[in-house]
């Protein structure tokens, strides 16, 4: 079994915020505190002691949350890869898990489902699959790219991959021997993986609690 110890947990901060109207998404308040304090925190407590934030702006902000924050080596926000590469570039132990810093519901179960998942499967990556409501208002189970744990021996590839050009998350991680985890059995939240964009969403999650 893949040990907690061999993870390092990425809590990607580095976006633009473009849907909060340019606000940092991951220093947004929810529930009295920043969103990304509520990943590392929910983070600490499902195990994983090693973790990093990866963020573009604000750096002193993040950094107040006591882990190392860095910044993309990609320039001009090139999206969740360009953290994927960050991670995977400085990363020292076995293994990556990615997680965006707007999903303060994340389950706390997931880096060991993960694990047990990619050491089953033998496969290079472990990626989330969780209810979703489609734009037809039916709920379907959707892979969810940024949800990630991923053998460090995937640097080289994703080098080659930013190198060419590409950034879309899925593009690359379809190249690789992937295995989906379901996150819909019985006792798990569906609302799990909700990931808040506006700030209209963030206030009416909070209304939720």
């Amino acid at each position: 079994m893949i040990n907690l110890n061999d993870i390092t947990g990425l809590i990607l901060a580095g976006g633009r915020g473009t849907r909060m109207g340019g606000a940092d998404k991951g220093l947004q308040s929810f529930n009295g505190l920043p969103l990304a304090l509520h990943i590392l925190r929910r983070l600490q407590m499902g195990g994983v002691e090693n973790i990093w934030i990866n963020a573009n702006r604000n750096l002193a902000a993040y950094e107040s949350f006591g882990v190392p924050v860095w910044p993309d080596g990609l320039a001009d926000y090139a999206g969740p890869l360009a953290g994927f590469l960050t991670g995977l570039e400085r990363c020292e132990t076995p293994y990556l898990m990615t997680v965006p810093c707007d999903t303060p519901q994340l389950p706390l179960d997931l880096a060991p489902r993960l694990a047990q998942a990619l050491q089953s499967s033998n496969a290079d990556i472990a990626m989330v699959s969780a209810p979703e409501v489609g734009q037809d208002a039916q709920v379907q189970i959707r892979a969810q790219p940024v949800f990630c744990l991923l053998r460090v021996e995937l640097l080289e590839s994703l080098i080659k991959f930013t190198h060419d050009g590409g950034r879309k998350t899925d593009a690359w991680t379809a190249r690789q021997k992937m295995v989906l985890v379901p996150f819909d059995q019985p006792g798990d939240d569906p609302q799990a993986f909700f990931n808040v964009n506006t700030l209209a969403q963030l206030h009416q999650l909070e209304r939720t609690q």
